[in-house]
């Protein structure tokens, strides 16, 4: 069975196309649709809601971009769960954003590298280890900057993939960039370097507690706390 859609909120203001847009939602949350279920066809829509059916396409367009819904053959519009970094994902650049928005990115990755340690505790198996200890073996035959810090983005990422939360990982890839350009600046100004470093925190992974881990983390990412103090 397909919603009823009727044309209670065309009225408020905003255009066409945006209050077909939220109609839309409110249909879906009220009628409770579960992912995979159809809404009624443009044509219905246009007739229940009182406008043109190039407006309801568009407002429907602009869900399907969000990830709402998907246009499946023979069914039209259907729900589907939004992969909600989607959006982000195409703005995150640094070229769109203020300096002061990308530096609070960053700190914002270094917040959640700090409350990793349970997760990394309750998921590592002895494979991640080795996957990590490999990445510590290729760090110490690194030669540049530039290859040092692929290396080092690279064995956060495996810490992110060992905590087992794919949104995590999306968010960390998703950050990456802002990391890469203060470490940047951070090795032009002669950063110095934590007193713990990746092969510590690999062995505190092997035999140490989740304490252990935490403190170590925080030490390890000292230097760039240190960057941001005023």
């Amino acid at each position: 069975n397909r919603p009823h859609m009727t044309s209670k909120t065309i009225g408020r203001p905003g255009s066409l196309t945006d209050l077909v847009e939220l109609h839309v939602l409110e249909a879906i949350r009220k009628n409770r649709l579960q992912v995979g279920d159809a809404l009624p066809p443009e044509l219905v829509l246009s007739k229940q809601l009182g406008v043109s059916r190039t407006i309801v396409r568009e407002a429907l367009g602009r869900l399907r971009m969000l990830g709402l819904l998907e246009s499946r053959k023979k069914r039209g519009m259907v729900v589907r769960e939004p992969n909600f970094l989607d959006p982000l994902r195409r703005v995150m650049d640094p070229a769109f954003l203020r300096s002061q928005t990308q530096h609070d990115l960053f700190e914002t990755r270094l917040v959640l590298e700090l409350g990793l340690a349970d997760l990394l505790f309750i998921r590592k198996t002895p494979q991640m280890l080795d996957e990590l200890e490999e990445v510590v073996r290729r760090e110490r035959r690194a030669r540049g900057n530039a290859q040092r810090l692929a290396l080092e983005i690279e064995f956060h990422s495996c810490l992110y993939k060992m905590a087992g939360n794919p949104i995590l990982g999306q968010f960390q890839s998703l950050l990456q960039p802002f990391f890469r350009q203060v470490v940047r600046q951070e090795s032009s100004t002669g950063r110095r370097q934590g007193g713990v470093d990746h092969a510590d925190l690999v062995a505190i992974l092997r035999g140490g507690s989740v304490e252990d881990f935490r403190r170590a983390m925080r030490e390890h990412l000292s230097p760039h706390f240190d960057s941001i103090k005023p």
